[in-house]
């Protein structure tokens, strides 16, 4: 896998009737692309994958794809906590052209020890052999960690595991994994306010909610910190750190899909059990996008909604 830099977790629009918005993710697609942003994923957890069925799932991979058209590699998000499932998923994906590699969060729910998550990994990896696949770690929103050496012992079983997004939040393993692995494999921060520190032990780059709403300030600021430009990097982090930290003021995605909706890129509608943020956490995005300059001569979508 020869990919580094900044890769955007794409949000998953929807129309008021609940359905998936073909044009607006094909047109945030283009804009992510002409701002410079190095990569996509689509379907993770910023895309409301929880909430697509089976067939929203693979037709939003296949959109954004197919959008891309090779301009910068595509990553299918592909997670469940019933292994079986989780196979039948992803043998879908040999279907689409255009999708470079898998990204698989831990299972959900079940809680299970490293060696279930070594054995789930692996029959992923086998069942999609040579795609390459990313693990995510994302014990927030899971209930479990995946420790260093379950992932170094994942990369030594399955050749076609080649990266990791480390969501733990945890900056001493971040680095165990980048002193652990060979140095081929990628180790990406999955946590925005994470990213400048998270590069400057080692990590080859960040997948990023902000890049939702400013792909170019955030490739900007990926790439020169992986080049050692760190007063560029510092500033600009210390520019839209309080929008980084905005788009968790409530459950992700709902925050960015307000922005975006505010700045005339698509609706805030989100999929219950999520519901757009409240009228006064609204005011609060609203007044910080402005003040970032971010809102547009377009004008917004109607009001927040929920869909089922």
């Amino acid at each position: 896998m020869e990919t580094t830099g900044c890769g955007t977790a794409i949000v998953t629009p929807f129309r008021a009737d609940g359905s998936i918005d073909e044009a607006a993710l094909q047109s945030l697609v283009n804009w992510q692309i002409e701002s410079g942003i190095d990569f996509l994923v689509a379907c993770g957890s910023t895309g409301e994958a929880a909430t697509l069925d089976e067939d929203e799932w693979l037709m939003a991979i296949c959109i954004v794809a197919e959008a891309a058209a090779g301009r910068v590699p595509v990553w299918a998000g592909c997670t469940h906590n019933s292994t079986r499932t989780l196979v039948r998923y992803a043998s879908r994906l040999k279907q689409i052209r255009g999708v470079e590699a898998v990204l698989s969060a831990n299972p959900y729910y079940n809680k299970p020890s490293q060696e279930g998550q070594f054995q789930h990994f692996l029959a992923l990896a086998r069942t999609v052999a040579p795609l390459p696949v990313a693990l995510y770690n994302i014990p927030g929103r899971t209930g479990v960690n995946l420790e260093p050496e379950t992932v170094v012992r994942l990369a030594e079983a399955a050749p076609n595991i080649q990266a990791v997004k480390e969501s733990s939040g945890r900056l001493p393993q971040i680095a165990e994994l980048v002193h652990l692995l060979p140095r081929h494999f990628k180790v990406f921060c999955g946590d925005d306010n994470l990213a400048l520190a998270s590069i400057g032990v080692g990590a080859q780059g960040l997948i990023s909610v902000a890049a939702n709403e400013i792909p170019d300030e955030m490739g900007r600021m990926i790439h020169a910190a992986l080049s050692g430009d760190w007063a560029e990097a510092r500033e600009l982090e210390r520019r839209y750190s309080r929008l980084i930290d905005a788009n968790f003021w409530d459950s992700n995605p709902c925050p960015v899909k307000t922005v975006l909706a505010l700045m005339g890129r698509t609706t805030d509608h989100v999929r219950l059990p999520l519901v757009p943020p409240s009228a006064a956490t609204r005011v609060r995005l609203e007044r910080l996008a402005g003040e970032l300059g971010l809102l547009k001569h377009l004008p917004p979508p109607d009001g927040p909604s929920e869909v089922f």
